[in-house]
């Protein structure tokens, strides 16, 4: 395949076709995105498999064999879908791909995370050129996402968390991990995503921490808006918020008192108040929801006990109703007990990078797999790149997206010798 650009990488034109293809969440349509990957594992001469773990939610296998498959093999995986865009907010049409003067490449998915999808291909495509065998499998994974159902209204986009789990986890990775499909790829290490950074270090993510959301219910008197009711439930409401936002402080200035980055803290938001009927109406039921991610080193178990205390000292009539069941993360091992960790970081050593370990702030599918007992990384290679997932004008660089290429080159070919 040649370049419809004569002075563009040939991986740069592919990069921008598949940024074209607007995967938007909440209602994805993948079937041209399963398309568009068709064609590139026929290009690479390799099998691709489908599996759906729902009839809408494919997960996209590509597969490249290696000299001894019987070896735990290594997973590449990326997510298709992007979140949605607010277009008048973007100086270019979000999903044309439109590449500046700079080289800058301005699409909503540039940086999160299209961009490691092709370059996982590409990677494999320069081994497949250059005629390399490699010692283990390599599978090329896209899931179906990761995100929350979003609806937008006026230029709103409002997040509804589902009552078991966020959409990735009950149609993505969550639910393959436990099939006999994934069982078959006999996973032995996986990449996921990173994050860009504005500095020259690239961010390796060995953990992340775990996702805690609950709605808080209060219940009162009710009565007319003129009369100083006891017992009411914004009395009660007002002593859990402020519970929770003593615990925030806390937390921020835990944060901005040390050394700490924003994953080794836990985040506590306020995120949606619903109750009341009418202005002059004391309701006779308010609730309160808070997204809480949860530092790797807080005892869910006990932070659990001391909500429900929280409630019971509110007065009668609170109560806690906790939106799933948080899972503790396993952490990667980033020591020189983890025989995948040497590798990864004996070729970034050799190519000079320098790297810091890092908690994910926010989820992956990383999580899924470590809590099967796969030892995961997230790493995408834009350093010195403005951080601009979920932004308006998210961009990557082609430069910063080509030298991504060959830093894959080592890492992966340095993986695959473990």
């Amino acid at each position: 395949m040649s370049s419809a650009y004569p002075l563009e990488h040939e991986s740069v034109t592919i990069f921008r076709e598949y940024l074209r293809i607007p995967t938007v969440q909440p209602n994805v349509n993948y079937n041209e995105c399963i398309k568009f990957l068709e064609r590139q594992a026929q290009r690479l001469g390799l099998p691709l498999k489908v599996f759906y773990m729902t009839p809408e939610k494919p997960v996209v296998i590509i597969t490249w064999v290696g000299q001894k498959s019987e070896l735990p093999s290594l997973l590449l995986t990326s997510h298709m879908d992007v979140v949605p865009v607010y277009p008048e907010k973007w100086i270019y049409d979000p999903f044309s791909a439109h590449k500046d003067e700079s080289g800058n490449i301005y699409a909503r998915g540039a940086q999160d995370m299209k961009c490691v999808g092709i370059q996982y291909l590409e990677t494999i495509r320069k081994y497949i050129t250059e005629k390399l065998k490699l010692k283990r499998t390599i599978h090329i994974c896209f899931t179906p996402g990761k995100y929350n159902n979003y609806i937008v209204l006026e230029n709103k986009i409002f997040v509804f968390v589902n009552l078991d789990e966020e959409i990735g986890s009950k149609f993505g990775m969550a639910k393959f991990v436990t099939t006999s499909e994934f069982a078959k790829l006999n996973v032995g290490f996986a990449l996921d995503e990173g994050i860009a950074t504005p500095h020259e270090a690239f961010d390796v993510y060995y953990c992340e921490r775990t996702s805690w959301y609950l709605i808080i219910t209060c219940t009162g008197q009710t009565g007319h808006g003129s009369i100083l009711h006891e017992n009411t439930a914004g009395e009660k409401l007002q002593f859990i918020i402020n519970k929770f936002m003593n615990w925030r402080e806390y937390e921020k200035t835990k944060l901005q008192n040390s050394d700490l980055e924003l994953g080794d803290v836990t985040t506590i938001n306020l995120t949606m108040i619903n109750g009341g009927c009418q202005i002059n109406v004391v309701p006779t039921e308010l609730s309160v929801t808070f997204d809480i991610r949860l530092a790797i080193d807080v005892d869910i178990k006990k932070m659990m006990e001391t909500v429900e205390e929280w409630c019971r000292s509110a007065g009668p009539g609170v109560y806690v109703q906790f939106k799933d069941n948080p899972i503790r993360v396993r952490p990667t091992k980033v020591d020189d007990t983890n025989p995948w960790w040497i590798a990864f970081k004996n070729e970034c050593d050799k190519m000079d990078m320098k790297i810091n370990t890092r908690i994910f702030p926010a989820g992956t599918d990383s999580k899924f797999i470590r809590n099967v007992g796969i030892p995961a990384l997230g790493f995408s290679p834009m350093n010195q790149t403005k951080t601009l997932l979920h932004d308006h004008n998210e961009f990557l660089n082609e430069k910063t997206f080509i030298r991504g290429l060959d830093i894959y080159y080592n890492i992966i070919k340095g993986l695959t010798s473990v």
